[in-house]
């Protein structure tokens, strides 16, 4: 069932691993089936490297399995992904990661500012990444926190735990913005760190908005 997703799953929770936004066996990935209304996530424990289609699980939106061919449980952090997607309609992947940099700023509740052009990409309302307030992982607690956090943001961090991104049309889509994330979160780490936790200059909100594809550029009919 879905094995085209389960697989996409595997490949990017292989990526997360390889790339160092998640070690051993932390994050967690999924992708929601519009057409059937499951959901395909990873499963609990599980070294990505050992993965195979099997091990993936089907569930729905009400957290019933409907498929797990070995015998495995999807992610604890499940509930979260659900309710992401029903506080978000229009997402379709879901990438939460325990990237470095970005858990070090979730651990000291600090949202991450819009000190580049690049937070735009993470289609955030007001260009700062926010900060979930904190849950014990895997509770319905966590699950709305970061659901209702994410209300107007595709990522987010997930306070004293890491971050979590979404996207509306693929998983690679969430990956890239899981990516953005931990790039943003070292880029400030590294300025706070230059300026003796001075907080540098950042771009409004205001400005990010305005940024277009240069008009100027003209292609042939």
């Amino acid at each position: 069932m879905l094995e085209q997703l389960k697989n996409e799953v595997i490949r990017i929770g292989r990526m997360a691993q390889a790339e160092g936004l998640c070690k051993h066996k932390s994050g967690n990935f999924s992708i929601l089936d519009r057409e059937s209304g499951l959901v395909v996530v990873s499963p609990s424990g599980v070294d990505r490297d050992l993965l195979k289609t099997d091990d993936i699980i089907v569930i729905d939106m009400n957290a019933a399995v409907q498929e797990n061919l070995t015998g495995l449980r999807p992610s604890s952090e499940v509930l979260m992904h659900l309710a992401i997607y029903k506080e978000r309609p229009d997402v379709c992947s879901i990438v939460h990661t325990h990237s470095k940099y970005a858990t070090s700023f979730s651990v000291l509740n600090k949202p991450i500012p819009a000190i580049v052009y690049e937070i735009m990409a993470l289609n955030n309302s007001e260009q700062v990444i926010p900060v979930a307030p904190y849950g014990r992982p895997g509770t319905a607690d966590l699950a709305q926190n970061v659901a209702m956090t994410m209300k107007h943001a595709d990522a987010v961090l997930m306070q004293a735990h890491g971050a979590v991104a979404a996207d509306e049309t693929d998983i690679d889509g969430a990956y890239l913005k899981a990516c953005y994330v931990e790039e943003l979160a070292e880029m400030y780490h590294h300025i706070l760190s230059a300026c003796g936790g001075a907080e540098p200059p950042v771009l409004p909100a205001s400005e990010v908005r305005k940024w277009a594809y240069p008009s100027e550029i003209t292609f042939p009919n």
